[in-house]
């Protein structure tokens, strides 16, 4: 039954506007067909787009869109079954400042144009913790390099993890090519959030799934935000 209501959900997806799932034809190596085209194509405004990478059910998507209507949030990640829950509870909802992307991250720079994308959101990835992974790594110098084609100079990335590896590694990195650090805390719930602005705790109140499994599990959340102008 599973397998079957995996297939329904499938099928359903393709008839959703707000959905896009590139072939890989579409996206390896040569600009797809929305590159530098969301704002008109798409939402049909000049509003920010805000980026979820490896968005899973878009928890963060949904909850930035709800409080932020004056910006656009697309969702992505490469699972459609996770997609299709966070794009359903959008069309229910009425939310015309969403839309997710079905691809590989490693195909991102091909899905935007230059300075399409004011803010970036990684939320709880896979820490890739063996050396050998060092490349999947979402904010590893491959990633980064790949965010710069289509960021804004001033657009920022901001960072949720429980992996205090995945943490300290990004704060090297972000460090080593002295990008500038806006935010940084390695106990975000513990000691930093009272410290912002009402509409920013709100934001970073939003949980997802697995954020919920690991607070409830005493998980340290950690946070990072910083701007890629200012590098090396």
């Amino acid at each position: 039954m599973a397998g079957k209501r995996k297939l329904e959900h499938f099928a359903e997806m393709k008839t959703f506007p707000h959905v896009f799932e590139p072939s890989l034809e579409e996206v390896f190596k040569v600009p797809y067909k929305l590159n530098g085209k969301w704002h008109k194509e798409v939402f049909k405004n000049d509003n920010p787009i805000v980026l979820e990478l490896g968005c899973g059910k878009g928890e963060y998507t949904l909850g930035m869109a709800r409080k932020f209507p004056n910006k656009n949030f697309i969702g992505i990640d490469i699972k459609g079954a996770r997609i299709w829950r966070g794009a359903k509870t959008s069309l229910d909802e009425g939310l015309t400042n969403v839309a997710f992307l079905r691809t590989r991250i490693e195909f991102i720079e091909t899905c935007f144009g230059k300075s399409e994308i004011d803010e970036i959101w990684i939320t709880f990835p896979d820490p890739q913790a063996k050396d050998r992974r060092e490349k999947k790594r979402l904010t590893g110098p491959l990633f980064i390099d790949r965010y710069s084609k289509f960021l804004k100079e001033d657009g920022i990335i901001h960072l949720k993890t429980d992996s205090s590896f995945f943490y300290e590694y990004s704060l090297e990195e972000v460090e080593r090519n002295n990008y500038p650090i806006l935010e940084s805390t390695a106990d975000l719930y513990a000691e930093k959030i009272v410290d912002f602005d009402e509409s920013t705790q709100e934001i970073l109140s939003i949980k997802t799934h697995y954020e919920q499994l690991f607070t409830a599990k005493g998980h340290k959340i950690h946070y990072l935000k910083f701007k890629l102008n200012g590098g090396s």
